[in-house]
């Protein structure tokens, strides 16, 4: 069955036309007994004159004047007839009543006095009894306007209480139906605000328009704590995966970092694998690192295992081999990330946690980052191990072409003389012995020289402040071996250089500065290395000495042959020439290996113009 509605603006309407009623109901009654109140005082004054008039037609008659007995008469009867005890019929018939029965004995009185029959003696008893039932008939009238002015004054009182009443019950029921209801919606509404979506407005079974507010409200209350429970937890959820991020990406990063400061040795493999597996919060987590030809691991590390225990497995190859697998074996579920790059395997990562269990998106991913990472740090362990042995072959080579080409031809020719000492002995040839003899010794002070300019050269290396800092300090240790001003103008901007090529340039510095010292008995050395507008770097190293022999290639002066062996290294041709105001000059440019990745036509044009 539908529940009635009752309407609360309905009910208030109702409440107003009640007391405006009880009003209209007040005013209107006082208003009629007011007008009954109003017609009394001119109906007891008309009777209260008849006694007078009486009075009057009773010395009229004793005076036996016709003219004013009729006059006195006709008086009193317009008196008698008058209006003012009319409304009596319906208000008072009892009075009314009397007024007839009182005007019928005047009547009965007038008629004996006009016919004249009546003594004095007679008259006036006649005439007093008249008086006495007109004041009987005034008193009954007084007492009647008494009692009306009466109902007046208790009209007054009940409407008084009446109005008061009413008016207590309506302000009660508006307390109950409007007030109270309101103060509760606006303390839902208070609390709502606040945040506090438990508050409810209490019903009542009245289904008015505040109880339909409050049904509203409370409705609108579910909905918003629905909605704002679900959106605290995909905040709360939001924020685990934020936290989850932030540790992976701080995982990722500190090997990322450890991978650019340094290979990766024991502790950063075992602490990476205990991170990890914090971070995944899974049961076991296993990294085993092989070689690319072995069947075992060299390293192994077990998140739940001491160190020392060894994998069960007697052949690792099998689970190497297996690419992103995921593998059941006696209620174990294992997944596998083999460390692989460019088509090496350099171990593998098994992540196990139990049957029932499943990994998550976000678990697979950051596992499938890190063994990739592994992987990297391991292929970047691998080439830098062989960029290591190609630089000491190389070095081992550069090493033994220097000697062959300065130590080694010293000693050959140091045999020689050796022989022709031998054949002068037996012939004893004493001049060719002196001869042997001094070049021996100039031989030896020179394969001496030049193995001391050999072990400086070796010694030479490139510290973390550049090649200008390199230069500053050869220039410092040139000044100490010689008297000679030495003169460095470093002049290389937004050019960067290869090690290889700082290395060759310094070195051949040395080279072509040493033989100045040894051999120009000069006063002024100049090192000059700048950049040209071509792009290209230009090495000048010159003197004011005595200047080259016509051929320089002999003995004492094989620093030459390295100077130019290193210039065809750097792409180069060093020019070695005497200076026209005397002295030596070397000269030397070559293209940076940045400059030709950026603009290969560099290179041959500067080939061209060298070999014209």
């Amino acid at each position: 069955m539908k529940q009635r509605h009752s309407s609360l603006a309905g009910n208030i309407s109702l409440a107003l036309f009640a007391i405006i009623g009880l009003s209209l109901a007040t005013l209107l009654t006082s208003y009629w007994i007011s007008d009954q109140v109003n017609r009394d005082p001119e109906a007891l004054n008309i009777a209260g004159s008849l006694r007078y008039q009486v009075y009057h037609v009773a010395l009229a008659k004793e005076q036996n004047d016709p003219a004013l007995l009729a006059s006195a008469i006709q008086a009193i009867e317009q008196d008698w007839n008058h209006h003012a005890f009319n409304h009596y019929e319906h208000s008072n018939p009892e009075l009314y009543t009397l007024y007839l029965n009182t005007k019928a004995q005047w009547h009965t009185l007038k008629e004996e006095i006009i016919q004249g029959g009546l003594s004095a003696e007679q008259l006036f008893p006649l005439i007093n009894q008249q008086v006495s039932a007109i004041d009987t008939m005034v008193n009954q009238m007084q007492q009647h306007a008494e009692k009306t002015v009466q109902s007046l004054r208790l009209l007054f009182i009940v409407a008084l209480f009446l109005s008061v009443g009413f008016a207590v019950v309506v302000v009660y029921w508006l307390r109950v139906r409007f007030q109270t209801p309101l103060q509760n919606l606006q303390h839902v509404a208070q609390q709502i605000s606040q945040g506090d979506f438990t508050a409810r407005f209490k019903t009542q079974p009245r289904n008015d328009e505040l109880d339909t507010l409050g049904l509203t409200i409370n409705k609108m209350a579910n909905t918003i704590g629905y909605m704002y429970g679900s959106l605290e937890s995909r905040v709360d959820e939001q924020t685990k995966q934020l936290q989850r991020s932030h540790t992976t990406l701080q995982l990722l990063y500190d090997i990322s970092t450890r991978i650019n400061d340094h290979s990766l040795a024991y502790n950063d493999f075992r602490d990476t694998t205990l991170k990890l597996r914090d971070v995944l919060k899974l049961g076991e987590l296993e990294l085993c690192l092989v070689t690319e030809t072995g069947d075992s691991p060299y390293m192994q590390f077990h998140s739940n295992l001491p160190e020392q225990q060894p994998c069960a497995a007697i052949n690792c190859a099998e689970c190497i081999r297996r690419d992103d697998a995921i593998t059941v074996e006696n209620g174990v579920r294992s997944y596998h990330y083999p460390l692989k790059r460019d088509d090496k395997r350099f171990g593998v990562l098994v992540a196990r946690c139990k049957e029932h269990e499943v990994m998550h998106d976000w678990q697979k991913r950051l596992l499938k980052l890190v063994s990739d990472q592994l992987a990297l740090a391991l292929s970047l362990k691998t080439e830098e191990d062989q960029v290591r042995r190609l630089a000491m072959v190389n070095e081992r080579t550069v090493i033994a072409r220097e000697l062959h080409d300065s130590l080694a031809q010293a000693l050959s020719y140091l045999k020689i003389q050796v022989t022709r000492l031998n054949k002068a002995l037996t012939v004893n040839n004493q001049d060719i012995i002196d001869d042997v003899s001094k070049e021996l010794k100039n031989g030896l002070d020179s394969a001496y020289r030049q193995l001391r300019e050999l072990l400086t050269t070796f010694r030479l290396k490139l510290d973390g402040d550049g090649l200008l800092n390199a230069l500053e300090t050869t220039a410092t240790q040139l000044r100490a071996q010689t008297d000679m001003e030495v003169q460095l103008d470093y002049r290389i901007s937004d050019i960067p250089l290869a090690p290889h090529e700082e290395i060759h340039l310094l070195q051949m510095i040395r080279e072509a500065a040493q033989n100045a010292i040894n051999h120009s008995e000069g006063s002024l050395l100049v090192i000059r290395l700048e950049t040209t507008e071509e792009g290209t770097v230009a090495l000048t190293v010159e003197d004011d000495g005595k200047g080259i022999p016509q051929q320089p290639e002999r003995l004492n002066h094989y620093g030459l042959a390295i100077i130019k062996e290193r210039a065809r290294h750097l792409g180069g041709i060093a020019d070695i020439k005497p200076r026209t105001s005397g002295g030596t000059r070397v000269h030397f440019h070559f293209v940076p290996a940045a400059v030709q990745r950026q603009n290969p036509e560099i290179s041959e044009h500067i080939s061209t113009v060298t070999v014209e």
